[in-house]
């Protein structure tokens, strides 16, 4: 797109300036087709190509400054671009009240002029200036013209064709330019939505890797020193419970691959039993209440089981809690309400950790909330709810869960 607009610019430009020397060369009023008459013209030809080179070479600076890939043009390209303007049309004019130039040849050259003027100055300057500058010019041409001595048809001829000049390529460049920059805009756009696409993607890969090594590198900490203290009383059970780290570490190196693969999803139930076995194992009184979350969507359910497996992670992690319960409360709708809630907290504020992050990050997507607070008498509660769904046809199966207090 901006080889084409660039190409059809410049072929413009050459177009004008090659068509106007021609006009210039060939085409002289009253019978001065011989000799005296071309090299009369011929200045005005010599002036008219200047002018055409000069409107390309800025025209080019122009574009690339309104496109912000340069500077402003040099004063000396410009300065020089308007006095070969005003030498040429002022040529013109003498030529046209020696009678040789006709009307329509001084209208035409007006209108080339201008026009090469117009293009590269419409960009460097604004809409509503170019707009003035362009008004003046065109009058104090059509006045001169006028006053030369063809009256007023020839000035009302230079009035139409340098508003035809100027409105035509003021508009052609300055419309090529806007459309290259909004172009410009848009692949920059393309390129930070890439960005952002890569640095959403990191994000999901570190929260993902958060919630899924947290809870296991805690059973893992946890079942190596129970470990350790039955090895030191010679307790036969220290074995069962490296074979249960083992079994854990190998679980996570699956996880962690499947986090890579991005194809991952928590199943609720899963995580209910997880963290009962888990909380359990650590000398938690744990309880789960509530209703089935079988009718719930599979993207509410595998949200919630992140509530659950990141909240666990924190019993586990933050405190010294002696007692845990999960609720769950589903709606009829498709609505749901999990809370878990802890004693033993410690002294810090809640919802300040990464994990609390990312469980909000998730719940966003389905449009739910979280909740952390720290309660009178020491106690910690997650709330985390999930809006209606509609989904025809779901019924809510009751039920009450598991319960159970460590052995």
């Amino acid at each position: 797109m901006e080889l084409y607009s660039r190409g059809s610019q410049y072929v413009s430009f050459t177009l004008f300036t090659l068509g106007g020397s021609l006009m210039l060369a060939g085409g002289s009023a009253g019978g001065h087709r011989h000799l005296h008459g071309l090299l009369l013209a011929l200045p005005a030809v010599v002036l008219l190509l200047c002018q055409g080179g000069l409107a390309i070479a800025l025209n080019k600076q122009a574009l690339d400054h309104y496109l912000g890939l340069r500077g402003a043009p040099g004063r000396r390209l410009t300065l020089g671009l308007v006095a070969v303007s005003v030498a040429l049309l002022s040529y013109v004019v003498v030529l046209q009240a020696v009678r040789v130039l006709s009307l329509v040849m001084v209208s035409e050259t007006v209108m080339f002029s201008l026009a090469l003027l117009t293009g590269p100055l419409s960009l460097l300057m604004p809409i509503r200036r170019t707009v003035w500058v362009c008004a003046l010019a065109v009058a104090v041409v059509s006045v001169a013209v006028g006053v030369s001595g063809s009256g007023v048809r020839a000035s009302a001829a230079a009035l139409f064709m340098g508003t035809v000049g100027c409105g035509s390529f003021g508009f052609s460049s300055r419309g090529c330019g806007w459309i290259l920059s909004v172009m410009r805009e848009l692949e920059r756009a393309r390129d930070l939505q890439g960005q952002l696409a890569v640095a959403e993607e990191r994000l999901r890969f570190g929260r993902d890797l958060h919630d899924v090594l947290g809870r296991n590198l805690s059973v893992i900490a946890l079942k190596s020193e129970l470990a350790v203290q039955l090895a030191r009383r010679e307790r036969p059970e220290a074995v069962e419970q490296m074979i249960e780290v083992q079994r854990i570490a190998r679980e996570s190196q699956g996880e962690v691959r499947d986090v890579v693969r991005g194809y991952r999803t928590a199943d609720l139930h899963t995580e209910l039993a997880g963290a009962l076995s888990v909380l359990r194992a650590a000398g938690v009184d744990c309880q789960v209440h509530g209703d089935d979350a079988s009718a719930l969507p599979a993207e509410a359910q595998s949200v919630l089981a992140w509530v659950v497996r990141e909240g666990t992670t924190n019993v586990l992690r933050h405190g010294d809690a002696g007692h845990c319960a999960i609720r769950l409360r589903a709606c009829p709708d498709g609505a749901a309400v999990l809370t878990m809630e802890n004693d033993g907290v410690e002294d810090r504020p809640p919802g300040k950790g990464n994990g609390l992050d990312g469980l909000r990050e998730r719940l966003t997507v389905v449009d739910g909330t979280l909740a952390a607070e720290r309660r009178a008498g020491g106690t910690f509660r997650l709330t985390a709810e999930v809006p209606p769904v509609a989904e025809p046809g779901a019924e809510r199966a009751h039920g009450e869960f598991a319960t159970g207090r460590a052995g």
